[in-house]
C-alpha cells in the first residue's frame, strides 16, 4: 500500500521519498507471516502505528485558505515513539530541556557496551538486561568519580540507551554525557560541607580500564542476583547453576569495552547527537534509497573502514525484523538521570553548582552550533500554495474504516 499524500506547511523540510511506514506497508504482511509468532504484543503494535501514521486510519482534518482558496487535506500522526516521521516536536523539547541544565564546564563522551553474548541475552530478555545497563553503568561512573584517588566528586551524568548498529543488527550500548567534575564529597558519598567545586584534569575524565573492570564487576553481580531470585528466565546456556557459573567465568575473561572521550565541540552538539535518536529507532527516514521488489536498500557508515558511507540492501523481511528488534518494551525509559541530574536535588545541585562556577550563578549562555532542524508544528501555520497566514482547520475526518497494514493484537 503506498503512502497517502498529504500537504505540509509552507516551506517544509523535504518529504522523504521513502519511509519505514511505507516498507511496512509493503512487506508487512510477508514479514508477519515468517516472523509473527516470535513478536511481542507491543513490537506489533509499533508496526502497525508507523503504518497507519499520516493515513485516512487514523483520521484527520481538512485545512482551506482563505487567501486563495486551496484546500487540502492532512491526516493525523500516529505519536508512537518509534516513529521516524512523527517525532520531530517531541526531540526538540526533550533538546531544549536537557540544554537548561548544562553546566558551564567540560563535558565527556562515554559509551558502555554489552559483549556480544550478553547482547544476545538482552534480545531474549530486554526489560531486565537493559534495566541493568543502566544500574550498572551508572553506578560505575559515580561510584569511581567519588573515590578520592580519581576526583572525589558528585559528577552529573544524562544516559541514552541505544541497541542499534548502523547496519541496524542488535548492539545494545549506553551514551552518557557526563560533567567533567563534580560537587566534592566524602569518603561515603555524602556533599561536603560548605560546597565545593572540583573539576577533572584538563582532556581527561576518569581512567576508562578502571571503567570498564568495575562495569564488567557490577553488571556480573546485578545478573547472578537475578538469576538467584528466578528473574532470569532466559538462561544464557543450559539450566543448571554450574553451567551459568562457566558463562560467567567467560565474561570475566574478556574487556568490557568503555569509550570515553570530552566532546571537543562542546557538550550542546554531543545532546544534538544524542537527541536524533531519542525519539525514534534505529535510523532516518533519510537514510533510505530504494524499496524495489520487496528489497530495501539504505545508507550505512563502515566505522570498521573510516566511517565509509555504504549501501546495504536486505530483503524487506529482514530489514522488518532488524528493525523491530529496536522496539523497546513497554513503559521502558530510555534516558536517564544521574548524581547532579537525578531529578530528586536536581534544581538546588545545579544552582549551588552555577553559584560555584559562575558570578551570581547566572546560566551559561551556550554558543550556536548550527541550526538544529526545525520541529513540525503543532499545526500548519501558512497555506503551502501561496504562504498566506489565512490557513485554517476546517472539518475533521474521522478514521477511516480500512484494513490496517499491520494487524494489531496488543
Amino acid at each position: 500500500m503506498s503512502s497517502t499524500a498529504s500537504c505540509l506547511p509552507h516551506t517544509p523540510a523535504p518529504v522523504p521519498a521513502l519511509t519505514v511506514a511505507d516498507i511496512i506497508r509493503s512487506c508487512g504482511d510477508s514479514f508477519l507471516q515468517k516472523y509473527g509468532a516470535t513478536l511481542t504484543a507491543t513490537q506489533r503494535q509499533a508496526l502497525a502505528a508507523v503504518a497507519a501514521c499520516r493515513t485516512p486510519e487514523l483520521g484527520g482534518h481538512v485545512w482551506h485558505c482563505g487567501a486563495c482558496g486551496h484546500s487540502c487535506v492532512l491526516y493525523n500522526s500516529c505519536r508512537n515513539r518509534h516513529c521516524p516521521t512523527c517525532q520531530a516536536a517531541t526531540r526538540a523539547a526533550w533538546l531544549e530541556r536537557e540544554t537548561a541544565w548544562l553546566l558551564p564546564v567540560a563535558y565527556h563522551h562515554v559509551v558502555f557496551t554489552l559483549p556480544a553474548e550478553v547482547a544476545q541475552l538482552a534480545l531474549r530478555q530486554p526489560q531486565l538486561l537493559y534495566g541493568l545497563l543502566f544500574r550498572a553503568a551508572s553506578a560505575t561512573l559515580r561510584e569511581v568519580a567519588a573515590a578520592a584517588k580519581y576526583l572525589g566528586a558528585e559528577v552529573g551524568v544524562v544516559a541514552v540507551l541505544h541497541t542499534w548498529g548502523q547496519n541496524l543488527h542488535h548492539h545494545p550500548h549506553l551514551h552518557c554525557l557526563v560533567t567533567g567534575g563534580g560537587l566534592a564529597c566524602d569518603a561515603a558519598g555524602r556533599l561536603q560541607t560548605p560546597p565545593r567545586w572540583l573539576s577533572c584534569r584538563p582532556g581527561f575524565f576518569l581512567p576508562v580500564r578502571v571503567l570498564s573492570r568495575v562495569f564488567r564487576g557490577k553488571f556480573l553481580a546485578e545478573l547472578r542476583q537475578a538469576q538467584a531470585r528466578g528473574a532470569l528466565t532466559e538462561e544464557p546456556e543450559g539450566k543448571s547453576a554450574a553451567d551459568f557459573a562457566a558463562w560467567q567465568r567467560r565474561q570475566y575473561q574478556q574487556d568490557w569495552v568503555v569509550y570515553s572521550q570530552p566532546p571537543a565541540a562542546g557538550p550542546e552538539v554531543v545532546l544534538k547527537y544524542l537527541a536524533r535518536y531519542v525519539h525514534r529507532v534505529a535510523l532516518s527516514n533519510s537514510r533510505l534509497r530504494a524499496l524495489t521488489e520487496g528489497q530495501v536498500s539504505f545508507v550505512w557508515k563502515d566505522y570498521a573502514h573510516g566511517g565509509r558511507e555504504k549501501v546495504l540492501t536486505l530483503r524487506g523481511e529482514e530489514f522488518l525484523r532488524r528493525w523491530v528488534q529496536h522496539v523497546l518494551p513497554k513503559g521502558f525509559v530510555k534516558v536517564r538521570h544521574y548524581g547532579l541530574l537525578a531529578s530528586r536535588g536536581r534544581e538546588e545541585k545545579l544552582a549551588v553548582c552555577r553559584e560555584l562556577l559562575l558570578p551570581g550563578g547566572v546560566p551559561i549562555a551556550l554558543p550556536e552550533q548550527g541550526a538544529e532542524p526545525q520541529a513540525e508544528p503543532a499545526q500548519p501555520v501558512h497555506c503551502p500554495e501561496c504562504g498566506s497566514a489565512q490557513w485554517h482547520k476546517g472539518a475533521e475526518l474521522p478514521r477511516a474504516r480500512v484494513k490496517p497494514a499491520v494487524a494489531d493484537t496488543s
